[in-house]
């Protein structure tokens, strides 16, 4: 029977590159293999066509000649073939090898460095306005002996013999070929015989290094700095992680953050809630005069405009928010006592007390609703 021609028989045109021939052979695997197939001859010999025509094909050498020759030019030299022991996993090999190999040998045999996190507390001011600090951090960094080579000062690391330095070597599962790190070099594509004696081998030594970090103006808890390249060292020559510092700010005697607002509380004494005065009130950067009019009560909130914080993103100033509240006075003399007494005695006359009256209207409004 004459022998079909090998570029109709792939269904591809005769100045096909490799990877469609690749395309139209797996394709055509796929459909006819035996494993497919079984006790089907016609499959299996359409199979055979298939990948006889595609290991021509796909040589350049097979290929020149063919094209000019005909089959008649490859007569007594093809080799190839189908073999009982070709598996289908095989094809999925050969597939799948194709597409990931190339991303598996930049990987296997170097990695880049893992990230670290460092949590960085400050003062409330610190944050507000920015600073500079250094923090000292334990990290994995590049082995000084060996420049990160695992080896003994004059001898190299050697090609494994097992992955041939891919650093992956290829497992059969069932009808599936799948790639996996090398058990014998751990992934790294390398053996070293003559270990460094100030790393072990591991090409990183563990040790605390001080890092200056420019902490910006506005910071606050949970917002993150990051340092490149400050992380631990990469291994066989890869890129070394990043640090990120996050920022947390404590607890402030004073004043209470939310967002770019400040707030606080001020006592004032009864005498300044009820004629009125002023009263001095801090901020981060000096004190304001706060005027507290006649007739204050405790609780009520003042806002001083553009004491608050400016965010790190960029944004208009925030405010301060301050709450009065009336101290009540303690360690009364008994003049005193007698003093406030009278002075008790003289509001009962009179609409001096509008949220006490309010109240207990409220009350006897109350109970005479649910009387009734």
């Amino acid at each position: 029977m004459a022998k079909q021609d090998y570029y109709k028989l792939l269904e591809v045109s005769r100045n096909a590159s490799e990877a469609e021939i690749k395309k139209a052979y797996r394709r055509l695997a796929m459909k006819y293999h035996p494993d497919r197939n079984p006790d089907d001859p016609e499959a299996e010999h359409k199979f055979k066509e298939a990948k006889e025509a595609y290991e021509v094909l796909t040589d350049a050498q097979k290929r020149a000649v063919y094209d000019q020759f005909g089959h008649a030019g490859l007569e007594g030299g093809r080799g190839g073939g189908f073999s009982a022991g070709e598996a289908f996993g095989d094809i999925f090999g050969e597939m799948f090898g194709d597409i990931f190999s190339g991303a598996h040998r930049s990987r296997s045999q170097v990695f880049r460095g893992a990230d670290l996190r460092y949590e960085l507390e400050l003062e409330l001011e610190q944050a507000v306005f920015g600073t500079e600090t250094q923090i000292k951090m334990p990290s994995l960094t590049e082995c000084k002996t060996c420049h990160g080579t695992g080896a003994a000062k004059g001898s190299v690391p050697k090609t494994c013999d097992t992955c041939h330095g891919q650093g992956q070597v290829r497992v059969q599962q069932s009808i599936f070929t799948i790639q996996q790190p090398c058990p014998r070099c751990k992934g790294r594509g390398k053996l070293i015989n003559n270990p460094c004696d100030t790393c072990y081998g591991q090409g990183r030594v563990r040790q605390e290094k001080t890092l200056s970090v420019s902490v910006p103006a506005g910071v606050d808890t949970g917002d993150r700095i990051r340092l490149t390249g400050e992380g631990e060292a990469g291994r066989n020559g890869g890129p070394t992680g990043d640090l990120y510092v996050e920022i947390r700010v404590r607890e402030h005697p004073i004043f209470e953050r939310e967002g770019s607002h400040l707030s606080c509380e001020v006592p004032i004494s009864f005498a300044t809630a009820a004629l009125g005065g002023s009263v001095e009130v801090p901020t981060l950067d000096g004190e304001v005069v706060l005027k507290i009019p006649s007739e204050t009560q405790s609780g009520r909130v003042f806002r001083v405009r553009e004491k608050g914080v400016r965010p790190v993103r960029g944004g208009a100033v925030g405010d301060l928010f301050c709450r009065v509240v009336v101290e009540t006075p303690v360690s009364l003399t008994a003049e005193q006592k007698e003093t406030l007494r009278k002075f008790e005695t003289s509001l009962q006359q009179g609409s001096h007390k509008p949220r006490e009256q309010s109240f207990f209207e409220g009350v006897k409004k109350f109970f005479t609703g649910a009387v009734d």
